[in-house]
C-alpha cells in the first residue's frame, strides 16, 4: 500500500513523530541541511541579482537518494521541518534537491512534539512560505558575501604566529560580537579608579537595647543629595564630629513591595540563566534544549518530547497550557499561591515573532523528580529549570514588608547628620518557593536585613562608627549570560546566532576565557582593529541590528530581498578594495603570566625555525628561553606528572605530554578533562564540544559535571 511520507531533521525527532503518527506514514530525518553554498567558491552571481548557486552537500547525498526513491510511492509528502526560518529553507531545499517540485507537497509545523500537537499539525498543512524562505536564502548570501570577501583579506593583512594552524575569519554577527568584547575590554583599560568613603554606625534602640542595626550616612540634614566623601580626612573629619553625638529616629516609612516572577524562558533568558545556575556554555545549552524537544524514551511511555520548541523571541504560552500550569499550582501549593487569572507576558525583544510559544514543558505535571530514572544529569537540570520557570510565571507575587529610616545625628558641634536604613521582611513567598530569577554581577540579592520595631522620635544608642575606603570598579568583562543579553538587547543576531556566534570567536582564538569571563587577545584586537578602520558599518551594532530588521521585512512579505543585498553590496565591495591596500599588520608577541626564571621579566610566546616557544621580554639582554607549554591542571596517569599543553615543531599541532618528559613520553592530542571517567576514574579527554571519553576503557559520554557551580563575586575593598 502506499504511504504518506514525512521528513523531519533527526532521527530521533523522527522517532517521535512516527510513533504518533502510525503505521501510514513512513519518517525520513534529512539530518539538517541537504544543500547549501559551495565550500570552495562564492558560489553566489552578484551580477545576476545575487543568484544563489546551490549543490547537495556530500555526506547528504545518500539521504537524499534514500528520499527521493521513498518519494516516488507515496500518496502525500509532508514537510515537518523546525517551525523557523531555516525550517522553512530545510523544506525548500528538499523540495528541489530531491525533486519533489510535482508531488503532493504539504508543509506542516508544530511547536511541540506531543501527539496532539502533531495531530493537529497535520489537520491544518499549507504551502511553504516563500517569505520565511527569502529571508533565509538572504542571510545566508549576506553571510557568505561577508565571510568569503573578509576572511581572505585577515589573512593576507594579519601577521601572526598562530597564522599556520588558526584560521582567520569574521562575519557579520561574530564580528560584532568581537566588537563588543573588545570595547569592554578599552574601558576596563581606560579605567581609573576613584577613591570614595562610605561611614556606617551601628545602632540599637536605648529603651531596648536588645538587637543592633546598621544605619549608612547620607549627608547632612536638609541635604537632598547624598554627600559624596572622596578623601579619608574627611571621612576622618566627620567620624571626629559624630563621636559623642546623639542619635534619634525622625522618620518611618513603611510599605509593602509586590515581586513579579520572571516571564517563561526565550531562548535569550534560557542561555543567559543556564549559564547563571548550572554554568552551561550557550552551545552545551542548545544541544541540551534540542535534545529535550526532539524528544527522549521515557520508559513504557515511549519517546515524549519534553519541552516546546527551543529557538523563540516570544514570550508568549498557549491559553491551554497556562489553564493548565495554573491548575497544577494549585494542586501542589494551594490556592494562594496561583494568580485569580493567568499572567500574560510581553516580548521586549527586538525583532520578536509572537507567533511562537516560549520554551515550557510541554506537560506541566511531567514533574523533574519523575524524569530522573530517564535523563542525563545534564538534561535532567536543564528540563528542571524551564519546569521551574514555567511553574513560576503563573504563580502568585512575592510580598515584602519594606521600612525605610530616617536618624538624625546631632553632633556635639551643634551639626546635624542624616543617616538613613532599611529593611524588608518576606511575608508571602509566592513564586519564590519554587523558583528566583538571577542577576548578572550583582553581589547582593538587593534585599536588607530586617530593623527593630522603631517609631519617630525614639532615641538611639551608638556602638560605634565604622568608615571604609571604597574605590569605583571598572565595568565587568562578559560573561556567556551578559554577552547573550547584550546581542540581544542591540538587535544583533536572533535566536539561533547567539551559541554559534559565541563559539566562533572562542573557536578562533579572538576571545579567551577567564573565570568565565571574555577577554579579548592580542589577535582579536588586531582584528578588530582592522575590521573597524576598513569596515565601519560592518562592525557597528546599530548597521547590523538594521539588517535583522530588514530580514524580518523580507520574512514577512513587506520587502524584496534582491534590493536589500543591493542596498548593503555596493558600499561593502567598495571598502573591499580600499582595505586590500593597508598595509599588513604585525600583531605583536602575547604575553604570558609566566615569570622568567633569569630576571624576573615576563615570558612571551614567539615563533622560530622549530615552531613556538617563550622568550623573555627582556631579549637581547636577557636570552632565557624555553618550550611553550601551557598547564592544564590535570595529572598524568602514567607517572602523576603535570599534563602541559604543547605545540609540535613541524606543524604547530596542539597536543598534551607529561612534564617529566622524557623519562614519561604520556601524550594524547585531546584537551585532558580534571573529572576521572565516572566508570574506571581514569583519564578523560575531550570528544567533540561536550563529550568526553576514556583513555583507558571504553567510556564515552558527557563531561561529568564539577561540584563548584557558581563563582565567588568580587568583595568589596574595604580599610
Amino acid at each position: 500500500m502506499a504511504k504518506n511520507l514525512v521528513i523531519v531533521e533527526s532521527p530521533a525527532k523522527a522517532r517521535t513523530v512516527g510513533r504518533f503518527l502510525g503505521d501510514d506514514y513512513v519518517v525520513l530525518a534529512s539530518m539538517g541541511h541537504v544543500r547549501d553554498l559551495p565550500q570552495k567558491v562564492l558560489g553566489v552571481d552578484v551580477d545576476k541579482d545575487f543568484e544563489p548557486i546551490y549543490e547537495v552537500l556530500k555526506d547528504k547525498q545518500k539521504i537524499v537518494r534514500e528520499i527521493r526513491q521513498n518519494s516516488k510511492g507515496a500518496t502525500t509528502i509532508y514537510l515537518a521541518t523546525d517551525p523557523d526560518r531555516e525550517g522553512e529553507a530545510i523544506a525548500w531545499h528538499l523540495v528541489h534537491s530531491a525533486g519533489l517540485t510535482k508531488r503532493n507537497l504539504k508543509r506542516v509545523v508544530f511547536h511541540e512534539i506531543t501527539e496532539k500537537a502533531i495531530k493537529e499539525a497535520f489537520k491544518q498543512p499549507r504551502d511553504i512560505d516563500v517569505n520565511l524562505v527569502n529571508a533565509q536564502q538572504t542571510r545566508r548570501i549576506l553571510d557568505r558575501l561577508v565571510g568569503y570577501k573578509l576572511s581572505p583579506l585577515l589573512w593576507k593583512k594579519v601577521v601572526h604566529h598562530y597564522a599556520r594552524t588558526k584560521s582567520l575569519s569574521a562575519g557579520r554577527v561574530q564580528s560584532v560580537a568581537l566588537r563588543l568584547v573588545a570595547d569592554r575590554e578599552r574601558e576596563i583599560l581606560a579605567f581609573v579608579p576613584k577613591e570614595y568613603w562610605s561611614i556606617e554606625a551601628e545602632l540599637e534602640k536605648a529603651s531596648q537595647p536588645v538587637g543592633s542595626f546598621t544605619a549608612s550616612f547620607h549627608s547632612e540634614q536638609g541635604e537632598k543629595r547624598k554627600l559624596d566623601i572622596i578623601a579619608e580626612s574627611q571621612a576622618v573629619s566627620l567620624v571626629d564630629d559624630l563621636n559623642g553625638a546623639a542619635y534619634c529616629v525622625t522618620q518611618v516609612k513603611k510599605r509593602q513591595i509586590k515581586q513579579r516572577p520572571a516571564a517563561p524562558f526565550t531562548t535569550s533568558s534560557l542561555q543567559q540563566e543556564a549559564w547563571r545556575k548550572l554554568r552551561f556554555p550557550a552551545r552545551r545549552t542548545m544541544q541540551i534544549a534540542q535534545q529535550l524537544y526532539e524528544g527522549l524514551p521515557l520508559g513504557d511511555v515511549g519517546s515524549v518530547g519534553l519541552i516546546t520548541y527551543m529557538r523563540t523571541d516570544s514570550t508568549t504560552v498557549s491559553s491551554e497550557a497556562l489553564q493548565e500550569t495554573l491548575a497544577y499550582v494549585r494542586k501542589r501549593y494551594g490556592s494562594e499561591y496561583a494568580p485569580k487569572s493567568p499572567r500574560v507576558y510581553t516580548t521586549k525583544s527586538k525583532g520578536a515573532q509572537e507567533a511562537h510559544e516560549a520554551i515550557r514543558p510541554t506537560s506541566i505535571v511531567r514533574d523533574p523528580d519523575g524524569l530522573v530514572p530517564y535523563l542525563s544529569r545534564e538534561q535532567h537540570r536543564l528540563y528542571d529549570l524551564i519546569w521551574k520557570r514555567m511553574m513560576a510565571s503563573q504563580m502568585a507575587d512575592a510580598l515584602l514588608d519594606s521600612t525605610s529610616l530616617d536618624i538624625a545625628a546631632i553632633a556635639l558641634s551643634k551639626r546635624v547628620y542624616l543617616f538613613k536604613a532599611s529593611g524588608s521582611v518576606l511575608k508571602f513567598p509566592g513564586f519564590r518557593v519554587l523558583y528566583m530569577e538571577d542577576r548578572d554581577d550583582s553581589s547582593a540579592d538587593g534585599e536588607q536585613g530586617t530593623l527593630p520595631n522603631l517609631k519617630e522620635g525614639d532615641v538611639l544608642g551608638c556602638l560605634g562608627i565604622d568608615p571604609k575606603q571604597h574605590f569605583t570598579q571598572p565595568p565587568p568583562r562578559y560573561t556567556d549570560a551578559s554577552l547573550i543579553k547584550m546581542l540581544e538587547e542591540e538587535g544583533i543576531g536572533r535566536p539561533s546566532t547567539y551559541a554559534p556566534t559565541i563559539s566562533t570567536i572562542q573557536d578562533r582564538e579572538y576571545v579567551s576565557k577567564t573565570d568565565g569571563r571574555f577577554k579579548i587577545t592580542v589577535l582579536g584586537s588586531a582584528v578588530c582593529d582592522l575590521l573597524i578602520q576598513n569596515f565601519p558599518d560592518i562592525m557597528n551594532a546599530s548597521f547590523t541590528a538594521k539588517m535583522e530588521a530588514d530580514l524580518d521585512d523580507i520574512a514577512m512579505g513587506q520587502r524584496e530581498w534582491v534590493p536589500v543585498l543591493g542596498d548593503f553590496y555596493g558600499g561593502f565591495s567598495k571598502s573591499i578594495d580600499e582595505a586590500l591596500n593597508v598595509p599588513k599588520m604585525k600583531v605583536p608577541d602575547e604575553l604570558t603570566d609566566q615569570i622568567c626564571e633569569l630576571c624576573g621579566n615576563l615570558m612571551a610566546v614567539k615563533m622560530g625555525r622549530f615552531g613556538l616557544f617563550l622568550s623573555c621580554t627582556g631579549f637581547p639582554e636577557c636570552k632565557s628561553s624555553k618550550p611553550y607549554q601551557i598547564p592544564t591542571g590535570v595529572s598524568c596517569p602514567k607517572c602523576g606528572g603535570d599534563m602541559l599543553q604543547r605545540r609540535g615543531k613541524k606543524r604547530g599541532m596542539v597536543f598534551y605530554g607529561c612534564s617529566n618528559y622524557p623519562t614519561c613520553d604520556f601524550s594524547v592530542r585531546q584537551r585532558p578533562l580534571p573529572e576521572p571517567c565516572p566508570e574506571c576514574g581514569e583519564l578523560l579527554v575531550a570528544a567533540g564540544r561536550t563529550g568526553a571519553r576514556c583513555t583507558a576503557c571504553a567510556y564515552k559520554g558527557e563531561i561529568p559535571e564539577p561540584e563548584q557551580e557558581s563563582e565567588p563575586e568580587p568583595a568589596e575593598v574595604a580599610v
